[in-house]
């Protein structure tokens, strides 16, 4: 008929051409090839099908054998993206997999920061670099091809071998083990199902553990074995009575890795100097350590990032020439602020990255928000991060930016994941980081969503990296590079001088242990509150020595002799000037957490001394009517004051308290309390902000008064300004004066 519409439109239809590549459901090339790969060619007529399984099997058959790979990295997310999770129970029934597989000439460089764990405790003892991640990544690192070509073996043995190593290194004890029998016996591991030369070399590394004197106190803490055979390998390099030198860590490190079977070279440490990492949060609070980091609750974003290091840090001749050389460079997904940055910023990695400018260089994007990192925004604390925002702080933390350092960013599709699933996790509190692609674009960088993610965990309701589909993308994008946008113009100011910092102190963290237990020394305190106390400092890096100048001992009151007056607070420690001594009362000390904010709110207070020769409380009258109060601290002078600030120091804490210095008498501060206000003085105030710097689940009230920091604040209300920049003071005081943070 004619007119008819919908004969015109069929019409059109018929004359239009379509393209194989419209049958994937995917955004532009890249992204397309990479599904075809992962998921075979779509349904449609034959003769298209075959051409795109046809190219699916020309990309898939590309030899990538010579193809020179640098992955950066730390922890589960290198680990996994190299050969799957080695810490997984499941891991040795599919231990060949990953990047490892398809790219054998693989190189991992891996962040050497962490500090919990069993690495914790290592570095307690050792003034080693952090081991653990080291361990982590080496276990998957595993090759099958040169466990046959070193041992023989068959593809069974291979994997009988990869099952006895992976019981072997993830094997935890609590308590020491009675001998060596008794700890294989425990980590359910015969040796001598190994090949012969493995066996007898973890045998030696097992045996020296108990025999070792250097090495013997470490089997007094609770540990992973993977890290104490490292340890061993490591100190069967160095001469005896000496302590490791950086030579020594990687001779051990690359003896250890021909034992096993990974490919020789193929784990490094960024650095062979001991490193911690210090975290400055948006309200001025610097959190040390990688491990506080993630507990810490501070409620607002990360800043930025300091790698400190006992001295100028020294990088392995292995990882720049591995990166100089490499053809692909891969930053794996993981802690945002605890694994790429920290790399980036040990001197010359980020440089030589550049430098290298004809390799792809691919960001494998994390999935989910990590507490204490990437849990709010800082552009906006109220909504979700996304990841523009990880480029962001990659930009913000490295030397020089983004620049130069990678191109695409590989993530997973959100799209194919079920909305019941990511329901489920959002219970949970944990969200994903979401792709804002306009803004990654304007970045400079190309996004790629793809299904990297494991079907098999999909079907237990679990969102991970998938080591095979990974490797499967990073190939694909490999074969098409030269189809891939490599110009595009970045809107990402220039990146501020990020450089690393040098602890004045120059201890590593096992001399600063030994130099705390000194200082307590001297407190004369008993065996358990000795442990208890040098425990706690343990856990809070940023606790100086010099703390503990003007604090002589502990004295535990028992409670029917404690005579505090709870007017002003309800904390039952204070520092006694009069004998210098932390008084914590007797019921307190049974509950550690309770114990620890004690004790260290009276460390607080004691750096304050002498300071006040006499406190008291005078009322204001009116017609006999008592109006309100004042409380009057006249100062120690000067010349017999001892105390941990200068005078202009202590004025200055003094302003923030809310002291007004007498203009007759220099000596002298005031404060009128109005009615039945409340009032918290200078010197539990100095003790529970103390204590709230350190971890904020201190002192609750302090927090409150510390949230107005995240409130914005209108210029309309005078009060709450001043009261804003009085806050961001104390925050600023606390943090260079009291701890020593310049940065």
């Amino acid at each position: 008929m004619q007119g008819d519409p919908v004969a015109s439109c069929l019409k059109q239809l018929a004359l239009t051409k379509i393209e194989p590549f419209d049958l994937i459901p995917r955004r532009d090339l890249v992204e397309k090839l990479i599904e075809l790969v992962l998921m075979g060619p779509p349904e449609g007529p034959a003769h298209i099908t075959v051409a795109l399984e046809e190219l699916a099997s020309t990309i898939c058959g590309s030899d990538t054998s010579g193809v020179k790979v640098v992955v950066f990295g730390g922890g589960s997310g290198l680990s996994n993206v190299i050969g799957g999770d080695s810490r997984n129970p499941g891991w040795s029934s599919d231990p060949f997999q990953g990047l490892k597989e398809v790219f054998p000439q693989i190189t991992s460089i891996v962040c050497v920061t962490d500090d919990g764990g069993s690495t914790g405790e290592l570095i307690k003892d050792l003034p080693l670099i952090a081991l653990g991640d080291l361990r982590h990544v080496l276990l998957s690192s595993l090759q099958k091809r040169q466990l046959k070509k070193s041992y023989g073996l068959d593809s069974e043995g291979c994997r009988r071998t990869a099952k006895i190593l992976h019981s072997l290194f993830n094997y935890r004890f609590e308590y020491k083990p009675a001998s060596q029998a008794a700890l294989l016996d425990k980590a359910n591991v015969t040796l001598t199902d190994l090949p012969v030369k493995m066996a007898e070399g973890l045998q030696e590394l097992i045996s020296s553990l108990f025999s070792e004197k250097r090495l013997l106190p470490l089997l007094e803490r609770p540990h992973c074995l993977g890290n104490l055979l490292l340890v061993a390998a490591i100190y069967r390099q160095a001469q005896e009575g000496s302590e490791p030198s950086s030579e020594d860590i990687i001779k051990g490190l690359t003896w250890l890795t021909t034992l096993i079977s990974a490919r020789s070279g193929s784990v490094l440490p960024c650095t062979t100097t001991p490193a911690h990492l210090k975290m400055l949060y948006s309200n001025g609070v610097v959190v040390s350590g990688e491990s506080k980091s993630g507990k810490s609750h501070r409620r607002c974003p990360v800043d930025r990032v300091v790698v400190e290091f006992v001295e100028e840090p020294h990088v392995p001749d292995g990882v720049l020439q591995a990166v100089e050389e490499a053809d692909i460079i891969v930053f794996a997904p993981g802690s945002l602020y605890t694994s790429i940055i920290p790399i980036l910023q040990v001197p010359g990695i980020a440089a030589k990255i550049r430098a290298n400018a004809g390799a792809l260089k691919i960001l494998v994007a994390n999935l989910w928000a990590q507490q204490g990192e990437t849990d709010i925004s800082r552009e906006d604390p109220g909504r979700r991060f996304y990841v523009s925002e990880l480029i962001s702080a990659y930009h913000r933390n490295i030397p020089g930016g983004v620049q130069g350092l990678f191109e695409q960013v590989l993530l997973l599709g959100l799209q194919d994941i079920p909305g019941s699933i990511l329901q489920s996790y959002a219970v949970e509190d944990k969200v994903p980081i979401y792709l804002d692609r306009g803004n990654v674009w304007r970045e400079g960088f190309a996004p790629i969503e793809a299904r990297i993610f494991s079907d098999t965990a999909l079907k237990d309701r679990k969102v991970q990296h998938d080591p095979a589909s990974l490797a499967g993308a990073v190939k694909t994008i490999w074969a098409v590079r030269n189809h891939i946008p490599r110009e595009v113009k970045s809107s990402l100011a220039p990146a501020r001088h990020t450089i690393h910092a040098i602890r004045e102190s120059h201890h590593t963290p096992h001399q600063r242990r030994q130099i705390l237990a000194e200082e307590l020394g001297r407190m004369n305190l008993d065996t358990d509150l000795h442990s208890r106390i040098l425990e706690v400092c343990w856990n809070h890096w940023d606790i100086q020595y010099e703390h503990f100048r003007f604090a002589k001992g502990i004295e535990i009151i028992q409670r029917d002799a404690w005579k505090r007056s709870r007017e002003w607070d309800n904390v039952f420690s204070y520092y006694d000037p009069s004998d210098c001594l932390i008084k914590i009362r007797e019921d307190i000390v049974l509950d550690q957490k309770k114990f620890e904010l004690s004790f260290l709110v009276g460390l607080g207070q004691s750096l304050l001394g002498n300071y006040a020769v006499k406190k008291e409380m005078l009322p204001v009258m009116r017609d006999s009517i008592q109006l309100g109060r004042i409380f009057q601290i006249t100062l120690e002078p000067e010349s017999s004051r001892t105390c941990f600030f200068s005078s202009s120091e202590l004025e200055e804490f003094m302003g923030f308290v809310r002291m007004n210095k007498d203009p007759e008498n220099q000596c002298v501060y005031t404060r009128l309390i109005s009615g039945k206000d409340g009032f918290t003085p200078p010197g539990m105030m100095m003790g529970l902000v103390y204590a709230w710097y350190l971890d904020s689940r201190f002192s609750s009230h302090v927090e409150y008064k510390m949230a107005i920091s995240q409130v914005p604040v209108s210029d309309l209300v005078m009060e709450q300004s001043k009261i804003l920049h009085r806050r961001n003071d104390t925050v600023r005081f606390f943090r260079e004066v009291v701890f020593g943070h310049t940065y």
